[in-house]
């Protein structure tokens, strides 16, 4: 499909620089098959049913955004993903002036060899490995906010831009939806007779980069690593056996289900990489509801979600979401969308 197709008028005033406070104090769009609502994230439980089960995606973000220097010359590397204990590749700036054998300077004694790249993606080995390492990037990494939020991140940020349940540490980036669960709107759910499974997807930086092909048939994905174990995916699929909707939180989450289902749409265990792109025409096996944020036009998300509810569906609603000012992306408000027949 043409990606112009996915293009839409957003005012840069519409891209949040913080999140709601309480977090479920964020708007919420109910968006149906026939008709959408405005509310509010703190209604989720009497928009869901008893026996239904949310789905979060628990990876946890890191500071993965390092800011170095190759002698004289500043380098920035965004770390995406972990190949060995000491070795991870990163896009990084200027990937240009990087070549194997040098070795880039980082704050506190942090060094890192570059042992190969490819185009902007480096591969560096660190000077420390595994629990050492992630303990001195969380002393000296910066939070990777989305370029669309134009300031620096501060100490605000590493609260900000992480889930209440985030349990595994890998992502550079948060699964957002679930930004917006509070102690409290859990103990509401709960209340409610909703029920909830946990699944992991290490989101990339690869969530960041913008579609560059005038088709989507030329969009190369990303690989991110992700696990729904044997106990997530028997209570997904239990849920859906007593007559429970499964309802994915975040883009994330239902990536990796979608990764997970075969064509019946029974949940396996799973865990490895996927790359899985979902554009209108897919067949959604897993998931009933989808909470996501809004996103940004001619963008991966938005075309998953146009696959989810229909085009004409989504564009109305987006539509809509513009004009009653609703705030976009990562620190924006919500959606609970219904997938369409």
């Amino acid at each position: 499909m043409r990606v112009d197709l996915f293009d839409f008028a957003l005012p840069p005033d519409r891209i949040a620089s913080r999140p709601a406070s309480p977090r479920d104090a964020a708007r919420l769009l109910h968006i149906g098959c026939t008709e959408r609502a405005d509310t509010k994230v703190s209604a989720l439980p009497g928009l869901l049913k008893r026996g239904d089960i949310m789905v979060f995606n628990d990876t946890r973000v890191f500071p993965a955004r390092l800011l170095g220097r190759r002698g004289e010359v500043p380098v920035e590397i965004l770390l995406h993903k972990q190949q060995t204990p000491e070795t991870w590749q990163g896009f990084a700036r200027p990937a240009k002036r990087l070549k194997p054998g040098q070795q880039v300077n980082f704050p506190e004694g942090l060094t890192a060899e570059v042992i190969g790249r490819d185009g902007p993606l480096v591969t560096v080995t660190f000077n420390l490995a595994g629990a050492a390492l992630m303990a001195k990037l969380t002393e000296v990494g910066h939070i990777p906010l989305p370029p669309y939020i134009q300031r620096a991140d501060d100490a605000q940020d590493r609260a900000d831009y992480q889930t209440i349940y985030a349990a595994r540490e890998g992502a550079i980036a948060a699964p957002t939806a679930g930004l917006h669960f509070t102690p409290a709107l859990m103990t509401a759910l709960d209340a409610a007779g909703v029920t909830r499974a946990h699944v992991t997807l290490h989101v990339g930086a690869g969530t960041f980069l913008p579609v560059s092909a005038d088709d989507t048939d030329d969009h190369v994905m990303h690989a991110e690593w992700g696990e729904v174990s044997i106990e997530a995916a028997a209570a997904i699929n239990a849920a859906r056996a007593q007559g429970g909707r499964i309802v994915a939180v975040g883009t994330t989450s239902l990536r990796l289900l979608e990764s997970a289902a075969d064509d019946a749409g029974v949940i396996h265990p799973y865990r490895g990489d996927t790359a899985i792109f979902i554009t209108p025409g897919a067949r959604i096996k897993s998931a009933d509801l989808l909470m996501t944020n809004f996103h940004l036009p001619k963008s991966t998300l938005f075309m998953l979600v146009c696959a989810f509810a229909g085009m004409e569906t989504m564009q109305a609603a987006y539509a809509h979401a513009i004009a009653e000012g609703y705030r976009f992306y990562s620190y924006g408000d919500a959606s609970l969308i219904e997938r369409m027949p």
